[in-house]
């Protein structure tokens, strides 16, 4: 950054009389000046601490007695060229924004659906990491970009703000990022471990409770940490035109205890990380105790999480000692780029670098899933002794080689009872194994049934009841009559032309 004049109050130069005075040649009204409370200072500006006017080489800005301002350039305009600070703010902004791109397709490859989705394992699950990834290039390109203007503007203004600002927002999405890739690991550990055996693992258990309470507990302390840094007053920051402004209003509000406070409840946030990664090592991983711990959790512990987790705690270290120590804290103008940008930009690039590198280098869970599935399957069928056709077979091979009018006939000609390509002879239904069944209809066997009137007697019938009744009047003096009542038309009947009675038809109810 140019060297910037301090600013120190001096008298106005001497006009041509006692209410008159003359600053780079533009004429003015000393009496409306003091009027107003305007003074001159060793900047080049004239100011009343509620307007700011340059005052200098092009600048001549023009004051009438009811104190408003033709020709007046404000302070806070970009006056000096890009220097080192707004150059290095160019460049890392560029690679975040280029990140977003990445972060992306990502997204996209391992937040695809390939298999249904579980209640237990939900796909936003895995898509956290790289919400939070947009988040942090976000604030990071924003913070960057306004940085080039902390060099630029001639007094400090708004862009110092706004890069302080997003600067420390970054804070509790990084730590959210590496939360996240770090839980979703243990989750991802446990899918398939229930995938193969869905019994293994109880949801009741000492487990279940420590992965229930662990994303609280972290976000408790990452929400922590965002209300104690953002939500504050932020005007100060800019108030360093003056050693004494620095000294006694910017820096205090820099390294202030909520600036400390949040600092220690963001180291607090990543303890947590570091114990829900122990707890998903000790409970999917095999354990292993004495001096093969370490070389144990290298093998096992992804490389991604390991580094990601270096690169965090360099973060949260610029933290902590940019809250105590001034001079190498963001908030400062004049600050040496190679703190905030080594310790604090480039950490958090790094993290979202290393775990683009990942994402494409590792596939999608749903489609390792499916080829562990297929894998247990086979293993399961050489245990059984099962062995399947090879994937070439069909039943229908001659169909994959015909033309669209050959198809369409077959499906005529068997929607028609016939068959083709088939063996001859048999018919459509042979192939069916719900076919049709030869089942007895009783209800058509019997005779019908006519609802408005009494079934008249078969013959067979009268012939029985005549036996009967000459059975019973056997031992009377008619017996050997042995006559029978029809009951129908009250005639009596010998036995031998019994069955030569018409029976009687009913036409309809008035005949009865």
């Amino acid at each position: 950054m140019p060297f910037l004049q301090l600013r120190e109050l001096v008298q106005y130069p001497a006009g041509d009389n006692v209410s008159h005075t003359v600053v780079n040649g533009v004429h003015f009204n000393l009496t409306a000046l003091q009027e107003y409370h305007y003074a001159v200072y060793s900047n080049n500006t004239i100011s009343n601490d509620t307007k700011c006017y340059l005052i200098f080489d092009n600048f001549k800005p023009h004051m009438f007695s009811n104190g408003s301002w033709i020709n007046a350039t404000t302070c806070y305009v970009p006056y000096y060229s890009i220097g080192a600070r707004g150059t290095a703010s160019a460049i890392v902004g560029s690679l975040f924004g280029l990140s977003i791109i990445f972060t992306l397709l990502n997204l996209r490859k391992h937040g695809k659906l390939y298999v249904r989705e579980d209640k237990r394992f939900r796909v936003v699950g895995r898509r956290w990491q790289w919400y939070w990834m947009c988040f942090v290039a976000a604030c990071a390109m924003i913070s960057t970009f306004t940085g080039l203007d902390v060099d630029r503007y001639y007094l400090q203004q708004i862009p110092i703000i706004l890069q302080s600002f997003f600067f420390i927002l970054m804070v509790p999405g990084a730590l959210a990022m590496v939360w996240e890739c770090v839980r979703h690991w243990g989750s991802w550990q446990e899918r398939q471990i229930v995938d193969r055996e869905p019994f293994s693992l109880r949801q009741d258990d000492r487990r279940s409770k420590t992965e229930f309470w662990l994303p609280l507990v972290f976000y408790l302390f990452a929400w922590m940490n965002f209300f104690m840094t953002i939500p504050r007053s932020w005007t100060p920051l800019q108030k360093q035109n003056t050693p004494w402004q620095k000294e006694h209003v910017a820096r205090p509000a820099a390294t202030g205890n909520r600036e400390k406070a949040g600092a220690v409840l963001a180291v607090m946030a990543y303890f947590v990380i570091c114990f829900s990664l122990y707890h998903s090592l000790k409970c999917y991983k095999p354990r292993v105790v004495g001096i093969r711990t370490v070389s144990a959790f290298v093998r096992d512990c992804p490389v991604k999480i390991i580094v990601s987790l270096i690169l965090l705690a360099i973060r949260l270290g610029y933290g902590l000692a940019s809250a105590w120590l001034w001079d190498l804290s963001i908030f400062q103008d004049g600050v040496n780029i190679v703190w905030p940008f080594g310790l604090g930009y480039a950490p958090v690039l790094l993290i979202i670098i290393v775990f683009e590198i990942a994402g494409f280098l590792e596939e999608n869970e749903d489609k390792r899933i499916i080829e562990q599935r297929r894998a247990l399957g086979q293993m399961h069928d050489q245990e059984l002794g099962i062995v399947h056709k090879p994937h070439w077979w069909s039943r229908n091979w001659v169909a994959r080689y015909q033309t669209n009018e050959q198809r369409l006939k077959e499906m005529t000609r068997e929607g028609a009872g016939g068959r083709s390509n088939r063996l001859p002879g048999r018919s459509v239904t042979t192939h069916i194994e719900l076919g049709d069944m030869s089942v007895r209809n009783r209800s058509r066997s019997r005779p019908p049934e006519d609802p408005f009137r009494d079934q008249s007697p078969s013959s067979s019938d009268l012939y029985s009841r005549g036996l009967d009744a000459a059975h019973s009047g056997a031992g009377s003096d008619t017996a050997s009559a042995r006559t029978v009542e029809t009951q129908l038309t009250g005639q009596n009947l010998d036995v031998d032309n019994i069955s030569s009675v018409p029976q009687q038809r009913v036409r309809s109810m008035l005949d009865i």
